[in-house]
């Protein structure tokens, strides 16, 4: 099992980054790949979690082993699989995620993709009271037809990447919208607002 792997940004996608360690490229599963925009060629360290399953080996990253460990209690949750979990840790309001798990708040889980209120109600039942010693370490523990990408590249990046973390698209549509209104932004900040956003509606 990986603990960390240390490695240059070697390519972004929606769905992922790949680091390039001694030659070999490796595919890692990312909430928010384009908050590493700025770091092509630059050495990084990301705390790594492996899932393996008969059809797929896949990698998961991290910029911190806090926010690793907020996702392995995520996935512990019946209901809730890496694709999901990744998806609730891209919104990187991991103190408004774990005040909502403490408050029973059914209503602001249940707006992550792939989590109903089942799933909610489980993942309250499951780590309630078990996230407080996470809280205060999260805190800064980080720095369809759609827009085209000829017109708003970064806006088309990063309506892609929402779509990678499971939002439908009406959903994407609704907040590319709503961010045509904001002053222009880079992929990764674009991203993040989305991210806001759609826990807002």
């Amino acid at each position: 099992m990986y603990e960390y792997i240390i490695g240059k940004v070697a390519a972004i996608y929606p769905a992922y980054i790949v680091i390039e360690v001694n030659g070999i490229g490796y595919q890692i599963a990312s909430g928010n790949p384009y908050r590493y925009s700025g770091k092509t060629d630059q050495e990084v360290k990301i705390f790594l979690h492996q899932v393996i399953r008969e059809d797929a080996h896949t990698l998961y990253g991290f910029n911190s082993l806090e926010e690793k460990q907020l996702f392995l209690r995520l996935i512990s949750v019946s209901g809730i699989g890496p694709k999901s979990g990744l998806a609730i840790m891209a919104n990187e309001d991991h103190e408004g995620l774990i005040a909502a798990v403490e408050a029973a708040d059914i209503n602001y889980l249940t707006k992550f993709p792939g989590v109903g209120k089942k799933t909610a109600q489980q993942l309250i039942l499951d780590l309630k009271g078990k996230l407080g010693e996470l809280s205060g370490e999260l805190v800064g523990a980080h720095p369809m037809e759609l827009f085209t990408e000829e017109k708003n590249p970064e806006l088309a990046e990063a309506m892609a990447a929402l779509q990678a973390l499971g939002y439908n698209e009406r959903e994407v549509k609704k907040i590319q919208k709503q961010l045509l209104q904001e002053p222009a932004q880079t992929t990764d900040g674009y991203l993040r607002t989305a991210l806001k956003l759609v826990m807002k509606k």
